[in-house]
Order: C-alpha cells, then sequence, then structure tokens
C-alpha cells in the first residue's frame, strides 16, 4: 500500500508541475480541448442559394425560382439535347432561395446574423460565396454605398453590441501564436503612450477620423441591429486581418512593407502553421486592433484596395484571389468586484468568424485569357476542385463509414479551413447564381457541387461558461459607486474634487520666521502664535471632517455587515434548501437509474423481437417472392403451351389437309389408272375377239363386217364423280395418219448464243415442254467462263402448282460485261410452262408400219407474255397389244 500511495503522489506532482510549465510560457489557448464524444450532434452545411437579376430585359434565362427552397434550370435554346431528343429540365433544393428582389437586410438577418450571436457566445463560423465569375459575389460580400453587404453589416450588428463592454486597447495583445495575452492597466497605458510617441510604428486607425467616402453610408441608421444576450460582466476587444490566396500563395493585405522605389520588393507569403490546440492559422498575419464599424471597413478597405482584379471577357473587375477577412474576439471575464479583467489567462476566450469571398470559376474558352490570367484561372480552378475533392471524400466518410484522408493539404484554402469542416464551428456557404443562358454549364456544375455539400455534417458547437463567478459583477460594482457617491453627497461627504483639497491644503499659512534677536522684539512672537492658532483651526477641521467621513464609513460598513449577515442567512437557508433538494435529486437520480436500466431490458427485448420480426419478415418477402416467381414461371408455361398446342393444332391441320389432298390426288390417279388398265384389256379383249372373228364375219364380197363399239377411255378429271363413256374406235378407213412426238420449239431459238442453266435438282419430263435452244451451252452450275461466251441467257426453275402438277419458268436475260471485267445478266423476261390433264378424244387407226399403239395422255398450256396459246401434243404410248394398229388423235 505504502508504494501504492507514494506512486499515486509522484503522478499527482508530475501534473502539477505539467500545468505549471505550461501555463508559466504566457501562452494563452483558444479554448480548453475537451475529449470529442462520439456521440456529438452534427449538423448538415447550411447552403443559401442567391439569384442575381439579369444583365439586359431581352437576355435569355435558364434560372427559374420554384419555390422559398427549389429553383430549376432550363437548357437554352443552343444547347444540345440529350440522347431522347428532349431537353431535360433539373431542380436543386436549399435551405433557402434569395430571388432577384431579395434586399442585402433580408440576406443578412438569415444568413450572418446567427453567426453573430454564436461568435458572442464563444463559437466560430465560417461563410463563404462560391459561383461563376460575375453571379454577384464580391457584391452580396461587400455591398455598395447604400445597400451594405454581409461583412459591414456583421461588424456594425458586433460593435453595436459589445459597445459599453468593450475593453480599452492593448488590454488584450496578441502572442503571434494564434493567442491572446492580457495586459494590466498600467502596461496597457504604457503600450498606448508608446504608440502615440512613436511615430515610424504603424497606429491603429483611430475611429475619429472621417471615413472613406467608398465605404461611407454603407449601412442605414434604420438598419442597425443589435445582440441582446451579450454577457456583461465581460470585457471584449475585436481584431480584424486580411489576406488573400493568390495563385496558391498566401499574401497578407494589411501589411505595411517599407517600400523602395529604387528597388522595389514584391510582397513576401505567409505559411500556414498549427497552434497548441491544434488549429491553423497564418502565421506572421497582421492583425489589427479595432473599437468602431468605421475603423474596422476602413481596415478592409485599405486591404481590398491592395487585392489582385482584373478585367475579362466576362467580368470588368473580377477578382483573381481568395480573399478571407477574419474577425476575431477575444473576451475575459471580470474580477469578483466587477472593476477590472480577470488576471486569469485560462478564462480568455477567443472566437472568430472568418467571411471568404472564393474566386470565382471560369472556362478559358469564354475569359480568353492567356499569359498570367491563363495561369491565374488554373489556380483558381485548381484550388475550387480541390475544395469539391474535400466535401466529396468528407460526405463518403460520413454516409459510408469509410475513414478515408480528406486531402485538406493539396490547397491553401482547404488547409486552413480545415478545422471548420472537422468540427469547430458552423459553416454557411452562399451560391450566387447569374441566371443568363451563356453560364448554363458552369451553373450546372455549380448546383451539383452546392447539392452534394449539404449532405457534409459539421459537429455542432458546444457552449461554454466562461468562468464561475456570480453574474451582474458590474452592474452591482456600479450601482455601488453610485449609491455611495450619492449618500456621501447627502451627508456632506469627503472632499473628491482634487482642486478643492488643494485650496484647502494651500490655506495653511506657512510658519514665519522664529528667530529672536532683538530681547525687545514683541512682534515675531505673537506673529507666531498667530500662525499656529489658524494652523490648528484648519487641523481641527480636517480632523473633524476625517471623524465625520470615518463615522460615515463605519456606519455604512456597520450596515453592510448587517446585510452581508443577512445575506449569508439566507444564503444558509439557501443552502439547506440546495441540500433537500440534491437529496431529493439523488433520490430522483436512482429511481431514474433503475427506469433507465429496466428501460434498456426492455429496449433490449424489443430489439430482439425487432430482430425476430424482420426476420420473419424477411422470410415472408422471400417465399411471397419466390411464390409470385413460380406463378409468373407457371403462367409463362402456360401461355407457351397454349401457344405450342395453337401452333401445333395448326401445324396438324395444314399437314392433315395438305395429305388429304395428296391422298385424294393419289386416288384419283391410282383409279385413273386402273380405269385406263381395265379399259385396255377390253380393248385388247375386243380386238382378240375382232381378230379371231374377222375370218368368219367377212361376207362374199370380201369386207369386214362392222366393228363392236369401243368403249370410251375415263378421264383423268378429278372433278368429275364418275367416268365418261367411251367413244367408239373410228373405222379404219377414217384413220389419219400417226401423230409422232415433237420438241416444243422456244422463243429462245435464234441467232444468239445461250448458256441454258439446269439445275441438277430439276426432274427429267422427257420431251413435255421441253425448249430446243440450238447453239447453247448447257451447264448446272452458271461459270463466268460459260457467261463470257454466250449472249443471253436462260434459267430452267420447277415448281409444284396448285392443283399439283410439276410447273416450269424460263427466267431469261442478256449477258454483259462489267466494268471490273467481270460478266452480269439482266433479266428481261419470263415464260410459264404448265400442264393439265386433259378430255381427250381417241381414235384407232391400222397401219401396217408396224408401231406401238399410241395415245394422247396430255395436253400443255403454254403462258407467254400474258397471251394464252393452247397446244395439242400426242405422246406414244406402247401398249404391246399388235404392232399393226395404233391409237391417235
Amino acid at each position: 500500500m505504502c508504494l501504492i500511495h507514494v506512486a499515486y503522489i509522484f503522478v499527482c506532482l508530475t501534473l502539477i508541475l505539467y500545468f505549471f510549465i505550461t501555463y508559466s510560457k504566457g501562452k494563452t489557448p483558444r479554448r480548453p480541448g475537451p475529449k470529442k464524444a462520439s456521440n456529438i450532434e452534427k449538423d448538415p452545411v447550411g447552403v443559401y442559394c442567391r439569384i442575381r437579376p439579369l444583365g439586359a430585359e431581352d437576355e435569355e434565362c435558364c434560372v427559374e425560382m420554384i419555390s422559398s427552397s427549389t429553383i430549376q434550370l432550363h437548357a437554352p435554346d443552343g444547347l444540345k439535347a440529350n440522347r431522347n431528343g428532349e431537353y431535360k429540365e433539373t431542380q436543386y433544393s436549399f435551405k433557402k432561395v434569395f430571388g432577384i428582389n431579395t434586399t442585402q437586410m433580408e440576406l443578412f438577418e438569415d444568413v450572418a446574423k446567427p453567426l453573430i450571436e454564436d461568435l458572442i457566445h464563444c463559437k466560430n463560423g465560417l461563410l463563404f460565396t462560391y459561383g461563376v465569375t460575375g453571379s454577384g459575389k464580391t457584391f452580396t460580400m461587400t455591398g455598395s454605398p447604400g445597400e451594405g453587404g454581409l461583412l459591414p453589416r456583421c461588424l456594425d450588428m458586433l460593435f453595436n453590441s459589445i459597445d459599453p463592454v468593450q475593453a480599452k486597447r492593448f488590454v488584450f495583445k496578441p502572442d503571434d501564436k494564434n493567442g491572446m495575452e492580457i495586459q494590466g492597466q498600467v502596461d496597457a497605458l504604457l503600450e498606448r503612450q508608446k504608440r502615440d510617441s512613436q511615430q515610424s510604428v504603424p497606429r491603429t486607425p483611430s475611429s475619429r477620423l472621417k471615413a472613406d467616402p467608398e465605404c461611407a453610408d454603407m449601412i442605414s441608421s434604420e438598419e442597425a441591429c443589435k445582440s441582446e444576450n451579450v454577457d456583461e460582466d465581460c470585457c471584449y476587444s475585436v481584431f480584424v486581418s486580411y489576406i488573400e490566396v493568390y495563385n496558391n500563395y498566401i499574401y497578407d493585405l494589411l501589411e505595411d512593407a517599407p517600400f523602395d522605389p529604387i528597388r522595389p520588393k514584391p510582397p513576401q507569403s505567409k505559411i500556414l502553421r498549427e497552434d497548441q490546440n491544434h488549429n491553423m492559422y497564418v502565421a506572421g498575419c497582421t492583425e489589427v486592433e479595432v473599437k468602431s464599424t468605421e475603423e474596422a471597413f476602413g481596415v478592409f478597405w485599405k486591404g481590398q484596395k491592395k487585392r489582385r482584379i482584373a478585367n475579362t471577357q466576362l467580368n470588368r473587375e473580377s477578382s483573381r484571389s481568395h480573399s478571407v477577412f477574419t474577425v476575431k474576439l477575444a473576451q475575459a471575464p471580470l474580477d469578483a468586484d466587477g472593476d477590472h479583467i480577470l488576471q486569469d489567462k485560462n478564462q480568455v476566450n477567443v472566437s472568430q468568424l472568418c467571411l471568404v469571398d472564393l474566386a470565382g470559376s471560369e472556362r478559358t474558352s469564354r475569359t480568353r485569357a492567356e499569359g498570367s490570367r491563363l495561369r491565374e484561372a488554373g489556380n483558381i480552378n485548381q484550388s475550387l476542385m480541390t475544395l469539391r475533392t474535400c466535401m466529396e471524400v468528407l460526405r463518403e466518410n460520413q454516409m459510408c463509414g469509410t475513414n478515408k484522408m480528406v486531402p485538406y493539404r493539396d490547397s491553401k484554402v482547404t488547409h486552413l479551413f480545415k478545422n471548420y469542416f472537422d468540427g469547430e464551428g458552423k459553416v454557411r456557404m452562399i451560391v450566387c447564381v447569374n441566371p443568363k443562358a451563356d453560364d448554363y454549364d458552369e451553373t450546372m456544375l455549380v448546383m451539383r457541387f452546392a447539392e452534394m455539400t449539404q449532405e457534409v455534417e459539421v459537429a455542432r458547437p458546444v457552449d461554454r461558461t466562461i468562468c464561475a463567478l456570480a453574474a451582474g459583477r458590474r452592474h452591482r460594482n456600479r450601482a455601488f459607486r453610485d449609491e455611495l457617491s450619492r449618500r456621501l453627497e447627502e451627508q456632506g461627504g469627503p472632499i473628491d474634487d482634487p482642486a478643492l483639497l488643494n485650496q484647502l491644503m494651500e490655506s495653511i499659512p506657512a510658519m514665519p520666521r522664529c528667530e529672536l534677536v532683538d530681547p525687545a522684539d514683541d512682534q515675531t512672537l505673537p506673529r507666531l502664535i498667530d500662525v499656529l492658532e489658524r494652523r490648528h483651526r484648519v487641523r481641527q477641521m480636517l480632523a473633524e471632517q476625517f471623524n465625520k467621513t470615518a463615522s460615515t464609513l463605519k456606519s455604512m460598513i456597520e450596515q453592510f455587515d448587517s446585510q452581508l449577515n443577512a445575506k449569508e442567512m439566507l444564503l444558509h437557508d439557501q443552502r439547506s434548501k440546495l441540500s433537500e433538494k440534491e437529496k431529493f435529486i439523488i433520490n430522483q437520480r436512482t429511481e431514474l437509474e433503475r427506469l433507465e436500466k429496466k428501460s434498456q431490458t426492455l429496449e433490449y427485448k424489443v430489439d430482439i423481437l425487432q430482430k425476430t420480426t424482420n426476420m420473419y419478415e424477411h422470410d415472408k418477402r422471400s417465399l411471397q417472392h419466390e411464390l409470385e416467381t413460380r406463378e409468373q414461371r407457371l403462367q409463362r408455361e402456360l401461355s407457351e403451351r397454349r401457344r405450342m398446342e395453337q401452333q401445333m393444332h395448326g401445324m396438324v391441320t395444314d399437314t392433315k389437309l395438305k395429305w388429304e389432298k395428296e391422298c385424294e390426288r393419289r386416288v384419283n390417279a391410282k383409279q385413273l389408272e386402273m380405269q385406263n388398265k381395265l379399259w385396255v384389256k377390253d380393248e385388247k379383249l375386243k380386238q382378240l375377239k375382232a381378230i379371231v372373228t374377222e375370218s368368219s364375219g367377212c361376207g362374199s364380197d370380201g369386207f369386214p363386217t362392222e366393228r363392236p363399239e369401243k368403249p370410251e377411255r375415263p378421264s383423268r378429271q378429278r372433278d368429275h364423280g364418275t367416268g365418261q363413256k367411251r367413244s367408239a374406235s373410228p373405222s379404219p378407213l377414217h384413220t389419219a395418219p400417226p401423230v409422232h412426238p415433237t420438241h416444243r420449239r422456244s422463243h429462245s431459238a435464234g441467232g444468239e448464243k445461250w448458256v441454258d442453266h439446269k439445275p441438277a435438282s430439276n426432274l427429267d419430263l422427257d420431251t413435255v415442254m421441253q425448249p430446243i435452244i440450238p447453239n447453247a451451252i448447257k451447264v448446272s452450275t452458271p461459270n463466268e467462263k460459260a457467261l463470257s461466251k454466250c449472249h443471253k441467257y436462260v434459267l430452267r426453275h420447277q415448281e409444284l402448282a396448285s392443283d399439283g402438277e410439276i410447273e416450269t419458268k424460263l427466267i431469261k436475260g442478256n449477258v454483259f460485261k462489267t466494268r471490273g471485267g467481270g460478266q452480269a445478266v439482266q433479266f428481261t423476261d419470263i415464260e410459264t410452262l404448265t400442264q393439265e390433264c386433259p378430255t381427250a378424244r381417241y381414235s384407232i387407226c391400222s397401219s401396217t408400219t408396224g408401231c406401238d399403239i399410241s395415245m394422247c395422255v396430255f395436253t400443255l398450256k403454254y403462258t407467254e407474255r400474258k397471251k394464252l396459246d393452247k397446244r395439242i401434243v400426242c405422246l406414244s404410248v406402247c401398249l404391246s397389244v399388235s404392232p399393226s394398229q395404233k391409237l391417235v388423235d
């Protein structure tokens, strides 16, 4: 146990030594570094939109204000439409949208006034304007005579609020490390005298000087406002600084560098550093203490004249740098008596408000920038791109729970404001929009960045009590002084006037010379006695006045002691009541803890039930989804089956009809064939009978008798229900000479050479309707060699006609040479050859030449160039009956 106590004492001594060394260096921390809790409340970045009026009435407008928080962008007429050929209209929402008729006062009331309230209550703030070049950012921040912007209105509200409780100059003093030191009244007085005596030291502009005409009358008296929640027990002091970020370098606009006309030196850039509280600041930046609105705005205007601006195609006074005007408010509480500032550096609190006017993003193709202007535009766009990248990474880290490194160091602007986005104050952004159609593309990019910035959350600053002293100290001290003066005056109080006191002291006569040189001198002693008596009377008067004042003070002290005793008794009673209240609070806290535990148990059970319910709901949804999927699959299968059934039914019907026709055709053909065979047999029998009976049936004159009537051969026509009656064969006396089968001479017969293209798939119909083409080269596949030797071309094409017979088409054309040396065919004519079953007439004749019986079995119908020409061709059919007879038509 002894070792534990020794170790504990050693740790305590180490901590005490550490705090003593830390705070003995004279550094004033901005505020104690509280541990950041994991459950800190966060607020999104407040993004506002302001629409400036059009430059001319005839300009095309692409921005429309839909409501107080929504705007809509219309694509201009000259812009290319999207893929669907339509112009896409997009809407964007903000915390609030300010139209073209919004005044500077209305904008200040909604956006900047809460930041001044937070600044007085020890909270930081960041307000910056963002937009395209020429969209009204500088006007919104600075304003013009009669229409002061956000910056002069912020300064005016701040000084109107703290003016009665401002500290004297040099009471607060910057320590060049982003902190503040407190000087006593004597040191502050010496500092003021030193400033007045040394003319070489740059003096703080006096508020009594005449205001600059360029910044005068920015705010009217009717629009002045102030905060009512200022702590009167504190003393305040305001410091301002003004810097610009140009080409990613930081320059101090308030620095009074000595001017050398022979060798002028360019301004030196500043660097960023981190203080002991890990806050970023500009090292060596000039901080000027100001005591009024006019003085502060005069300092701003002094730096504004040094800011870099240039003339471009889009803006006559285009800002070529990002400007940052910082208002730093230092405050410290009064002591217990309410007379002087508490000389405790731990109680000093410094809060600041940064007003940033970002340079406008621009396209070099529109500004036509060259040389240095082009480099300036590139650096401006690069810094703005880094700001967008930081916002995107912050949003991704907050929404997705990632821990990616935010690239603050890629740009001086983002590196300077790193603490604000990490949770050191409120952040507000005003998006300025120019509604003209020429800025549509740039405005779209600005809107997307603003919409994305609204999703970034910043930790809410926590209120902090400055000190534990009683409130109202300044007011009580002032009331005590007034009451004391009044009572002293009523009771003939002490002579507070130094002139009267000096007059009273001078009324005391001086001591005369007391040397007695003559015993008979009777004047020196009476004169000395008279002077002593008068001095005695003056002393008595002073003693009486002293006693009177002492008695008055004694009575007042006794009265104050009685009041103090009464206050102590009241305080004792209040403490007893407070102890009772504390006991009651402890009991309530115990009950509250019990209820909290019970609530946690119930919440745990509710969570379990909720998880179980979610599981069941998930299973239910999955089963419903599976059921719906299966039902949809079943419906698809049913519809597919019905479709297949319909398709198969159609195919079966078509096949059935086809085969019915084919069967009917085959039955008719078979029936016709059988009838023909029967008829042939009958004919054979009859002819045999006639031959047998010929010799016996001849008369005496040698002529044969009449033949019996020949039965008629059945027809092949399928539309006749019964066969035709057979006609009798003519007598041999009337028999025509036999008709030999001949070839049809085609129209293709001529003097030209032909390419006769007969595909190998064609059926060989022997001599039925086959063209005779002299000088023809017959090929089964056309080739260039055959085409080069001929002038005409014919293709034999076969297909099945509607009646089931084969139809032949002769497709003719001319062959000509092409430019490339090849051959081409231009088709000019088509001949169609069809055949059908005839209703033929038959005759039998006798011949001694010895041949088979011929019979006409086909009739050809030939159609060419829409003219019908019927020709009958007789084909011989060998019946093998008798070599002396044949059937001809």
